[in-house]
């Protein structure tokens, strides 16, 4: 339960009591600053506690936004601030301070202890949220005349409509935002008054999404229509789940890491599925399937890079390439803005494209144009980025050089090369440490194209490429195009197992490289939002467990050269099965951890 204290001037006939035990607050009246002190005092250290005027006056949704989202320690709106425990010792120092300004426990009618107290903190360098409140009425009037024009103002703005509308995201997709959040912003709201959580409507989407799966993996048209039906139906959901934590403010550790990985897990698991009907039907398009996850996962990899090479720029810093202004002055034309968010191919206009396609053609040609679709997608974004990078005068920052480390996913044998490399020259060649990474890449992945099963010029290749991606991550990452290095390497490892099982031509190859190249990205991304939830890479151990990039595609060109293709195949499945478990338990333990960072999206402003 929390706390509201209600300091200041009663007045007759307010609301306030009311809403705020609508939004669970156990409501107490201090008579002063003094006794507000006196009941933060008894107030459980363990519970979220709140000062509000009296004289507030505003929406309840409002009052939601200001004092009840869980993501951060402190925040504030005119009126009222609010503290979780992180934050109960700076509020309890914030009101000792301005209990002892005023004369014993007068009441505070006119200087506003709330806002005083949110004054202090921000003085005592306390990180204070402020939510951003759009049409949305919060103030705290002065006079009779000020409060009936307030009131007034609330009348005038519907509170439930602009609820359900922030709730929906603001930079979505074309079709996400005319075809499936227009109903499915009301379908969180059903969720919302019926006590179902974010949690459970984001697993309803994922078992959603693996029972279409089964359905693709029948082989028979009514399964494809059937699994192309039930794929939108995912996504729906998809978009529900996260409406609904923005509705109610629900948002937690366990919903962050469940928002952050099913995702991927649905669409790679359909690909399986796809997979499995296409086989049923005489048509192997394995390669195919795990070519559109190797494409989809370094598109990804390219997104997080560049955002993370970039995440400490300012916004005069950011927007001042030539590319950017371009770019600026392409949103100004409506029309432009979502033909560019299209063309990304983005996961609404990817799932519907699978969804149509799986319904009414075969998976290879759903394939073909999913690869066609993500391979200009990439393209179109990675050269913008590459022109945007160029241009820019930033420089990058340790924090940045630091995550592109990570991302990079160095284990034992490339931290051991480091140590003896840390001497390179940091000026070009080897200061742009892209341009170290390419070649070794390269040669890595055309070896284990051009030659046939069983070579060991893949090994060779594979210890050139140890050698290469530990010259690059030996000094930071702080060149134009660092950020490249975490795609390539992904790309690099990923297309290796690839090329090896399709080359092996053995009937369980290229299913067993799917769920060892799905494992490891499923690490990767798990790399991704602990980076973005400023909770740091995965522990060292666990990095070293399973290799890190380098030893594992090290040991699949190892194991290549020396097994039969059958037997391969077996070391293959069993390297899967290894990283999986090793990778989810941990991944498991950390994001249902009290320490786990909470990673969301933001709704729209009101």
């Amino acid at each position: 339960m929390s706390t509201a204290i209600l300091t200041g001037q009663p007045v007759p006939g307010s609301s306030l009591e009311g809403d705020l035990r609508s939004l669970g607050f156990d409501v107490r009246v201090a008579s002063g600053a003094g006794d507000a002190e006196t009941l933060l005092a008894q107030v459980p250290a363990g519970q979220r506690v709140a000062l509000v005027d009296a004289r507030f006056v505003g929406h309840v949704h409002a009052l939601r936004l200001g004092l009840t989202d869980p993501r951060f320690p402190a925040a504030a709106l005119p009126g009222a601030v609010t503290a979780q425990p992180d934050a109960r010792q700076a509020l309890t120092r914030a009101v000792a301070r301005e209990s002892s300004a005023v004369s014993g426990h007068t009441a505070v009618a006119v200087d506003n202890l709330a806002d005083r107290v949110t004054a202090a903190l921000d003085t005592d360098g306390v990180a204070v949220h402020r939510p951003e409140l759009g049409s949305l009425v919060a103030v705290v009037p002065a006079d009779p005349q000020a409060r009936n024009e307030a009131r007034q103002a609330v009348a005038s703005v519907d509170d439930e409509a602009v609820r359900l509308r922030t709730a929906v995201k603001s930079r979505d997709g074309f079709f996400t935002t005319h075809f499936i959040s227009p109903y499915s912003r009301y379908l969180a709201r059903w969720c919302a008054r019926r006590g179902l959580t974010p949690n459970q409507v984001t697993t309803a989407s994922l078992l959603t999404a693996l029972i279409a799966a089964g359905c693709a993996a029948t082989g028979t048209r009514g399964g494809f229509v059937a699994a192309g039906a039930l794929l939108i139906l995912s996504f729906v959901l998809d978009c529900a789940d996260g409406q609904l934590a923005r509705y109610s403010l629900q948002y937690s550790t366990l919903g962050a890491w469940l928002d952050a990985t099913f995702d991927r897990a649905k669409e790679y698991a359909y690909y399986a599925g796809l997979a499995l009907g296409a086989a049923r039907g005489g048509d192997d398009v394995w390669a195919l399937a795990l070519g559109a996850m190797v494409l989809q996962t370094c598109r990804h990899v390219v997104d997080f890079s560049f955002n993370e090479a970039n995440a400490d720029s300012t916004a005069a810093t950011a927007n001042a390439s030539p590319t950017a202004a371009l770019s600026d002055r392409l949103d100004s034309a409506g029309w432009t803005v979502w033909l560019r968010r299209m063309i990304v191919l983005p996961i609404g206009e990817r799932w519907a494209m699978i969804a149509v396609l799986t319904a009414v053609t075969t998976p290879r040609i759903t394939f073909y144009a999913l690869l066609i679709g993500c391979a200009f997608a990439a393209t179109y974004t990675t050269a913008g980025r590459v022109l945007r990078s160029l241009t820019r005068k930033a420089r990058r920052t340790d924090r940045a050089a630091e995550a592109l480390a990570d991302l990079a996913d160095s284990g034992a044998l490339a931290q051991a090369l480091v140590r003896l490399l840390r001497k390179l020259p940091a000026k070009p060649p080897f200061g742009a440490r892209v341009f170290v990474t390419l070649p070794g890449a390269v040669i890595l992945v055309a070896a284990a194209w051009r030659e046939p099963y069983g070579s060991w010029l893949p090994v060779g290749a594979a210890v050139l490429y140890t050698l290469t991606s530990a010259a690059a991550v030996a000094l930071p990452l702080k060149g134009a195009l660092d950020w490249l290095v975490p795609p390539f390497l992904r790309a690099a490892e990923y297309g290796t197992v690839l090329l090896l099982a399709a080359k092996a031509e053995v009937n369980g190859a290229l299913p067993a490289a799917f769920g060892l190249v799905a494992a490891v990205a499923y690490h990767h991304y798990d790399t991704v939002y602990r980076i973005r939830g400023n909770a740091g890479a995965p522990p060292q151990w666990l990095v070293r467990a399973i290799g890190g990039h380098e030893g594992r595609t090290l040991l699949v060109t190892v194991l290549a050269a020396l097994l039969a293709p059958t037997e391969f195949k077996v070391a293959l499945t069993a390297l899967a099965v290894a990283v999986a478990l090793v990778v989810l338990a941990e991944s498991i333990r950390f994001w249902v951890s009290a320490g786990a960072p909470a990673v969301h999206d933001e709704g729209e402003p009101a």
